[in-house]
């Protein structure tokens, strides 16, 4: 049996001696006759203030026992000092080694990303990782395709019976959905689909795969279905690509702000205010036990006050709570210090809507100017707008010429048409005359005071102006929120929407209301409670600017930028009425 113990200095010891690092007390002692002994004394190094001090094992040292392996007839004492170990190497002794250094993988679009598309890596010692998506086993030669994720593209292994590995191949262990590790020469390809292949010297099966049981064979599957297995669902290529598009537009996201002198704000998920004022929030609260109850919990465990009403008092933050909507109100404070800011984080809607434009939960883009009207809004609107979609289009080539062929037809045209091309501009007003001249009938009516709906949206920007973007502005101040400057007509607000061809409204914002008294008298008109907002006016009582900004649902982008039809795939786990699995 072996023993390993844990030091602890005995009380005697001088307390105007220096501090001993624990690797001062990193012993082992071996016994090979007498695993039971138990009262033996060991002494410290000669340098050691501990030099004086012998100390007892049996009293000084907490014991663990372990076994040995079965072909070790020997006894060991291992004593740690119960500090954390320290890298003081005082008497020459190592403790452990450095942490390495990390560096960025080669993947296999670094491979066959370039404009030569790996020819110029030929003849170089490769390692891949990834998941198998085909293994073609033939006579004398296996090809395995295999994906890291990193692209669309795929990368071919050729493995012969003289690699080590092949073993794995002869077993089944390397089918469809496997992880492997491969290392190899890249060569050039004898096959036509690619410019360079990876000649196998070695091949490790990380994680095996039942191709039986594997849900994502190689015959295309429905959307429907693959929802179903959103945890596998990135591992094929129509969502491998969404992905990595989403990724470049969040990318683009940050870097268009940063570089234009936006700071970056974190906004609360908790709220006690409804910024939109439409009353579509989830309630956040711990009046209703979430844990050790199951879900039998009843009724009546919910405190209530005399009149029968829940007693939000006695709730986690002592009022109602719920989940944000937009994080607008608050980057409104931080505009009034910092200038310009933005937000980008998660936001939450309680809308029971099944369409493939509507989710439970969903990103927002929020950005706020101080100093600036609507037109220096829809000016910020359109140059970020076109700025993301330049990014992609130049980043994410292989992945656009996937929509471009498999999902939508001139996709790759249509948001070059975004970037090079002026948007039109028009007011509400002139938006309803030419839908009511429009030689089609809608489903939803016509008339000036309703908010446009997506079909009249899509009509304007699709039909009227040859697939532009169209900015709309000046919108009835009865169909908008309270926060939306009221214009002199005091009939409209300074609000503006943009439309994109296939989405219809992209972005929404307005010119914020800075005037005290018009923001005090739009919330009375509401009904809304202003002690809840107390600190929204306060910004408007100490030095208010006029300020404007905007908000854009970013898996609308997403959608606008695939092609992809419902917006249940542009998220990785999406949430809607009756789904928030995984």
């Amino acid at each position: 049996m072996a023993v390993a113990g844990v030091f602890r200095a005995p009380a005697s010891y001088p307390r105007h001696l220096p501090p001993i690092s624990a690797t001062h007390f990193l012993f082992h002692c071996t016994d090979t006759r007498n695993p039971k002994a138990r009262d033996q004394s060991f002494t410290a190094p000669p340098s050691s203030p501990l030099r004086r001090f012998p100390i007892p094992i049996s009293r000084s040292i907490r014991t663990t026992h372990f076994p040995l392996t079965p072909s070790s007839r020997t006894s060991v004492r291992r004593f740690f000092c119960s500090q954390t170990l320290s890298a003081d190497t005082e008497f020459g002794m190592e403790v452990g080694e450095e942490v390495r250094k990390f560096k960025k993988r080669l993947r296999i679009v670094d491979l066959k990303g370039g404009p030569d598309e790996g020819l110029g890596r030929v003849g170089q010692s490769i390692t891949i990782r990834g998941w198998v998506r085909t293994c073609r086993i033939q006579s004398s030669v296996t090809f395995i395709e295999v994906n890291d994720g990193s692209c669309l593209s795929n990368m071919q292994c050729v493995i012969n019976s003289t690699s080590e590995g092949y073993n794995e191949v002869e077993s089944g262990s390397v089918g469809i959905g496997a992880s492997v590790l491969i290392e190899g020469t890249l060569v050039r390809s004898e096959g036509s689909k690619q410019k360079v292949e990876l000649k196998v010297a070695r091949l490790a099966t990380i994680g095996t795969s039942d191709p039986s049981a594997y849900p994502i064979q190689k015959k295309r599957a429905s959307r429907e279905f693959l929802r179903t297995i959103a945890h596998l669902r990135p591992r094929t290529n129509t969502f491998s690509a969404v992905t990595r598009v989403r990724n470049a537009l969040a990318y683009a996201t940050h870097q268009f702000f940063q570089e234009n002198g936006f700071v970056w704000i974190s906004t609360p998920i908790i709220t006690a205010s409804d910024c939109e004022g439409a009353g579509e929030q989830f309630r956040v609260t711990t009046l209703i036990p979430s844990t050790g109850e199951g879900d039998n919990i009843p009724v009546d465990v919910v405190p209530t006050t005399r009149n029968g009403t829940i007693d939000w008092s006695q709730d986690f933050f002592g009022k109602p709570a719920f989940l944000t909507v937009s994080g607008q109100l608050n980057a409104e404070v931080y505009a009034s210090a910092l200038s310009d800011v933005y937000t980008f984080g998660p936001t939450f809607r309680a809308e029971n809507s099944n369409t493939s434009r509507h989710l439970a939960e969903f990103w927002m883009i929020e950005p706020e100017l101080a100093f600036s009207d609507l037109n220096d809004d829809m000016a910020c609107a359109t140059a970020y707008l076109q700025y993301v979609v330049k990014y992609v289009l130049e980043n994410c080539k292989e992945d656009m010429e996937f929509f471009d062929t498999w999902i939508e037809k001139g996709i790759v045209n249509r948001l070059s048409d975004i970037v090079e091309n002026d948007f039109i501009q028009l007011t509400y007003t002139d938006a309803i005359e030419l839908l009511l001249k429009a030689e089609r009938k809608f489903e939803f009516p016509v008339k000036w005071g309703t908010d446009l709906q997506s079909e009249h949206e899509r009509y304007i920007t699709e039909k009227s102006f040859g697939g532009r973007p169209v900015i709309i502005k000046n919108y009835p101040k009865d169909i908008k929120a309270f926060y939306m400057r009221l214009n002199d007509d005091e009939k409209t607000v300074a609000a503006m929407d943009v439309l994109v061809p296939r989405v219809g409204e992209l972005i929404g914002g307005s010119q914020r209301e800075e005037r005290l008294e018009f923001l005090e008298r739009r919330l009375d008109d509401l009904n809304l409670p202003k002690e809840n907002y107390w600190w929204y006016l306060d910004i408007r009582r100490f030095g208010s600017v006029p300020h404007a900004g905007f908000g854009l649902g970013f898996e609308r982008l997403v959608q606008f930028a695939t092609g992809m039809e419902n917006i249940r795939d542009v998220i990785p786990f999406p949430r809607s009425p009756g789904s928030a699995e995984f």
